[in-house]
């Protein structure tokens, strides 16, 4: 009896420490977790989750801020797909969105493969100066810009008349107007995508460069053999994350022209704006911003897929 006695301790002992203590270390460890996400979980529910439940509730009633909405069903949706002045909008802004994405990322490309250049005088300064615009608040640019191009005072006018040129008031002409808008947000915009092309380019193996040279490989056969194929990965991200913020443009469309001349710079977001906040139609405005989101996701979507599908073929 003495000498099983010791031997089964022995092997409760193992299963003890093995079993039940590390069960309560781990949701100890678990419980730990969750106390320090507490906060941030309850600023996301109170900020994030419930503001999309409340709109998407509010969406399919005639909510206008006064008295006690009714509930319409499917109308606002019906709305945003029959309305000429949505469906407007609606081709505006990929208007906005065709311009402004493959403009910026040709920019800021260009830019990333010029200050990747290891011999390049000033090089870090001009890295700081380049990516300043972005530090700036868009709604700030935006009134720097229209005094720029300001038809009277404007110095880009004063200058252009110094070589015989005179431009009138770009935000008043119905087919300038959108143009202009949005290569004021390439301007701004620009930087970041430029500082994610170059975290892309300095992962590329210097290794490959010099091989290619060897070959004989001149500079625009090493970029489409070497640096196109290996930044797939980036331009996908920067082309998504460059037509989601397009879907959502509205600081410098709002301060410029406000929609204008003539509904050609009223863009989607502008529009739920101006339901909600002008014409207090909050269901309305609810039932168009999630039809955007919507949008927003499957656009993202499709483009992250076939950039993905092409990079990895480029690699292959």
């Amino acid at each position: 009896m003495t000498a099983i006695q010791p031997a089964r301790r022995r092997r409760k002992t193992p299963g003890r420490i093995g079993g039940s203590d590390v069960g309560t270390t781990r949701r100890q460890r678990r419980f730990a977790a969750f106390v320090f996400l507490l906060p941030a979980l309850v600023v996301l529910g109170a900020f994030v989750f419930w503001p999309m439940i409340s709109a998407l509730l509010t969406s399919f009633t005639d909510a206008s801020g006064f008295g006690t909405p009714n509930f319409v069903g499917l109308d606002n949706y019906a709305r945003v797909f029959t309305d000429p002045n949505i469906l407007r909008s609606m081709l505006n802004t990929l208007i906005y969105a065709a311009i402004f994405t493959p403009v910026a990322v040709v920019v800021s490309l260009l830019l990333a493969l010029a200050l990747n250049v290891p011999r390049l005088p000033l090089r870090g300064p001009l890295r700081t100066w380049l990516f300043l615009p972005f530090i700036v608040s868009l709604a700030v640019a935006a009134f720097a810009w229209q005094y720029l191009l300001d038809p009277q005072v404007g110095l880009l006018n004063y200058w252009l008349q110094g070589l015989g040129i005179r431009i009138g008031n770009l935000f008043h002409d119905p087919l300038l107007a959108m143009p202009t808008v949005a290569l004021i947000a390439v301007w701004k915009s620009a930087p970041f995508y430029m500082i994610v092309f170059l975290a892309g380019l300095q992962d590329i193996p210097e290794s490959l460069y010099e091989a290619a040279t060897v070959d004989g490989a001149n500079a625009w056969r090493r970029f489409r053999s070497i640096t196109l194929p290996l930044l797939g990965n980036t331009t996908g991200f920067v082309l998504v994350v460059a037509t989601i913020a397009a879907l959502q443009a509205f600081d410098q469309i709002y301060i410029l022209t406000s929609g204008g001349p003539y509904r050609s710079t009223q863009t989607v977001v502008l529009q739920i704006y101006t339901s909600g906040f002008k014409d207090l139609e909050l269901g309305f405005a609810s039932a168009l911003s999630y039809v955007l989101l919507v949008a927003t996701l499957l656009m993202g979507l499709v483009q992250f897929f076939f950039s993905s599908r092409s990079a990895r073929a480029a690699q292959s």
